[in-house]
């Protein structure tokens, strides 16, 4: 088990966005954030963004060899750019979650990724929270409870992760643990990027709607919002978690709509999802901050603005970097782990004990 001291740690994340892996440095001890060292983005083409999207749904012992393939070479590719880190955390790319069903399924191996690095790899980090009678996710919350410390909060405040799925964690930073009942609440919130990402490849072959300009032009259709927010998901208490392509049918509910006002709806849902996550935090917010791509798209930031008595506001404007925190958070709980220290609790994934998570792949010698 590691020491309790401050070292370097590197983590990756690829994320459901499907767009590229994002890898960072951060320097921690597993409890707290000493600093922040680079990062580095490794975009995947629209071919390999197609062999990856091909997978998606798919569990260990169907056809992935081409898949796995490109998630760990793209991998070591952006890690091998990093030097002075004493361990790395490896997220994986997630294809399925099904975590009151098969489990979770986050593809590549990190025993290859120890090999090709020379350094220890940290993976798997969501298969025993499962186990445990766990959703699995989401685990960043501990990062971000370590976050909310390292800019010197001390009202409850929320961190919010527009990604392909939306998830938020609500923090209150005067207890000195998160895994303390009342530091933390978190859970996916609802569809977010994908579902815009999707209409917008298979209509404009457009990978996202930059900065949210066609969802600017387009009007929200009242009906298939209602529609959307009948779904029994947003009545279910949190903790709780999503698949990327759970709300796979609200492709649907805009199916008849003209581009700009398809967008325009699905923005609407995503953003009104994140309003019913709000309803469960114990105490409002004193901010709301965004990270993730989503935090790009002005007419979604504008929606949760209009409708928030809070100022809701990008990472960045508590000096954080909201495209790498993700990768960010996997290096500091790759820490946690090696310390064995709790990565997810009760309130975080509805685990039935604080855990921690994920498999250690080292090599010889180191």
């Amino acid at each position: 088990m590691l020491k309790a001291e401050r070292l370097w740690a590197l983590g990756a994340m690829s994320g459901t966005s499907l767009d590229g892996v994002d890898a960072a440095m951060v320097e921690t001890d597993g409890a707290t954030i000493y600093a922040f060292g680079p990062s580095a983005y490794r975009a995947y083409s629209a071919e390999e963004q197609a062999v990856l999207a091909a997978a998606l749904g798919k569990w260990p012992g169907e056809d992935l060899a081409e898949a796995q393939a490109l998630v760990e070479s793209a991998h070591l590719e952006v890690l091998s750019r990093f030097d002075g880190a004493a361990l790395v955390g490896f997220h994986g790319q997630t294809l399925a979650h099904e975590p009151r069903g098969r489990g979770t399924h986050q593809l590549g191996d990190g025993a290859r990724l120890a090999e090709g690095l020379g350094l220890p790899v940290v993976w798997d980090f969501r298969s025993a929270d499962v186990r445990l009678g766990g959703e699995g996710a989401p685990l960043a919350p501990f990062f971000h409870f370590a976050c909310a410390k390292w800019i010197g909060a001390t009202e409850p405040l929320a961190f919010l992760n527009l990604g392909g799925v939306g998830n938020i964690t609500w923090v209150d930073p005067s207890f000195a643990r998160p895994e303390e009942a009342g530091a933390v609440l978190a859970f996916d919130t609802g569809p977010a990027n994908a579902p815009i990402n999707d209409l917008m490849l298979a209509r404009r072959g457009e990978a996202f709607d930059r900065d949210g300009a066609l969802a600017r032009q387009g009007e929200v259709a009242q009906g298939a919002l209602e529609l959307f927010l009948d779904e029994p998901y947003f009545l279910r208490m949190p903790p709780k978690s999503l698949d990327r392509d759970t709300f796979a049918d609200m492709i649907g509910l805009v199916g008849e709509l003209g581009d700009a006002d398809a967008v325009a709806t699905l923005t609407g849902m995503a953003a009104a999802a994140v309003l019913r996550g709000m309803e469960h935090c114990p105490r409002p917010p004193v901010r709301l901050l965004v990270t993730g791509g989503g935090r790009h798209n002005r007419v979604m930031m504008q929606m949760l603005r209009a409708a928030l008595d809070c100022p809701v506001e990008p990472v960045e404007a508590v000096g954080l970097d909201g495209d790498m925190l993700e990768a960010q958070a996997f290096a500091y709980l790759a820490v946690r782990v090696a310390r064995g220290l709790p990565t997810s609790c009760a309130s975080t994934t509805g685990v039935r004990a604080a855990v921690s998570g994920g498999t250690i792949s080292r090599v010889e010698g180191v």
